[in-house]
């Protein structure tokens, strides 16, 4: 596989779990074919949790990077000039450019943002758009996608941008291998969707998690809201209120989106027939499928599968194509 680079640049007042997000994802390892460094403008980077770290790499790894991305600092200082510059260098040369949390503040002083759709964690979102009137900043959001340019809402969103990264890399079947290695919610938006709605978590006892696991086991299953309740244990208004604010989707809606995401993992790593896919995935028919990919991804079930059965060095941005 062709070599894509990542450079996790680091700015002082980094927050420790925002770096760590994008270094664990991006970490070599055989199927992927990332090779991640952690760059600093200089050598030695101090963290909000009061200890500081020594950064293997300079600006000029940043320059030679495909993917360049900005975990959350505080406080929210303008980022030094030599900075701001590598950033735009970066942007310009058709590089990737991401930030996670308050990173996001970095990209916008660079001009990165302007014109764009972008979000940050909720705390600073008034902020990023005061400072930034020519973002348009979006609140309710785990992530926003603008192609070349990508933000995330506050830390932990991270997990689900770099989860996205990797998918639009390497399809959903190396994503959800890397998910379920963290012990990480694979796909957590609505498909390709842009704009994701967030979850609100639900801790302990009051968590359906358990019921979500269960109905993943079952997705070619006619599974009804009737059902999910009563494997709940709760009635079925109860059930839709406590789901839809655990993760911001009604039940049919998560149902769906888990559909898309079995199919997807089936049409990448399998030759079922689409009608096979259809079936296997709870969406009965391959006319069904069709329709919910249309909509959800903007393309059809076998175009999709010639995509993401192409050879990796053919899916993933390369430094030569730019």
């Amino acid at each position: 596989m062709t070599v894509h680079r990542v450079a996790v640049l680091v700015l002082d007042g980094v927050t420790p779990l925002d770096l760590a997000i994008p270094a664990q994802i991006f970490n070599a390892r055989p199927e992927t074919p990332y090779e991640m460094t952690v760059c600093a403008p200089s050598p030695k980077v101090a963290t909000t949790a009061g200890f500081t770290l020594d950064a293997p790499g300079d600006l000029e790894w940043v320059r030679d990077a495909d993917t360049v991305i900005v975990p959350g600092y505080e406080p929210l200082l303008r980022p030094p000039e030599a900075v701001l510059g590598v950033l735009a260098e970066a942007r310009d040369r058709g590089r990737r450019v991401v930030s996670i949390c308050t990173g996001a503040f970095a990209l916008a002083a660079a001009g990165l943002l302007d014109g764009l759709h972008a979000t940050t964690h909720w705390k600073h979102v008034d902020d990023l758009e005061r400072d930034f009137p020519a973002v348009t900043v979006d609140r309710d959001v785990l992530y926003v996608d603008e192609g070349a340019v990508l933000t995330s809402a506050g830390v932990c969103c991270g997990i689900d941008l770099c989860l996205h990264l990797v998918r639009r890399d390497l399809g959903a079947a190396v994503a959800n291998g890397i998910a379920r290695g963290l012990v990480a919610a694979p796909h957590r938006d609505g498909g390709q969707a842009q704009y994701v709605p967030a979850p609100v978590a639900v801790a302990g006892e009051a968590s359906l998690s358990g019921t979500r696991g269960w109905a993943l086991h079952r997705l070619d299953e006619p599974l009804t809201l009737r059902e999910l309740a009563r494997h709940a244990g709760l009635s079925q208004r109860t059930f839709m209120r406590r789901f839809t604010k655990e993760t911001g989707a009604t039940p049919l809606r998560w149902l769906l989106d888990a559909r898309l995401g079995k199919a997807r993992e089936l049409l990448e790593t399998t030759t079922h027939s689409v009608d096979r896919v259809a079936r296997d995935c709870g969406l009965g028919t391959a006319a069904n499928l069709r329709l919910h990919f249309r909509r959800a991804l903007g393309t059809t079930p076998t175009a999709y599968r010639r995509t993401f059965t192409l050879s990796r060095e053919d899916r993933i941005p390369d430094r030569s194509s730019a």
